[in-house]
């Protein structure tokens, strides 16, 4: 067996309020040779809930992965990436950020927060799936997480 076939299938959580751009990294997550599970939400209070297994989302799974978008309605996406790295439970979980802000002071405080990449729209595709993939063969087949 090699390395490719001990890989578990990635649970990613996507954080999209765009249909088009939601569609547009879900296609590139199936162009990926990396088995997955997508789980979308649509805003930032959504991807919180999902996170903390609140409400509708009471038996959501542990994403491995958070795609990440910024311009989120509720509760915007720099919130949620704070929200995420400051909580015991959840700050290991890499986030991709994959957003239309081209501003420094986005990209440093993204980055400042933890965030483990930071991808403008719109999308690069093969540096999209190459991260996905470096992510995945380390992260997922490397690093053991605690499950809930």
């Amino acid at each position: 067996m090699d390395a490719e076939d001990s890989i578990r299938p990635a649970k990613i959580l996507l954080v999209e309020d765009s249909p088009t751009d939601a569609l547009l990294a879900q296609e590139a997550l199936r162009g990926v040779n990396i088995s997955n599970n997508i789980h979308l939400v649509e805003d930032g209070e959504e991807a919180l809930a999902f996170l903390h297994c609140e409400g509708a989302y009471a038996h959501a799974p542990r994403p491995d992965l958070i795609l990440l978008d910024l311009n989120l309605p509720k509760k915007g996406g720099q919130e949620v990436l704070e929200a995420i790295k400051t909580d015991p439970e959840l700050k290991d979980i890499p986030v991709v950020v994959l957003t239309t802000s081209q501003d420094t002071g986005d990209v440093s405080k993204a980055y400042g927060l933890h965030a483990n990449c930071y991808i403008t729209k719109p999308v690069d595709f093969l540096q999209f799936t190459e991260v996905v993939q470096a992510i995945a063969h380390f992260w997922f087949a490397v690093v053991t997480l605690p499950r809930r």
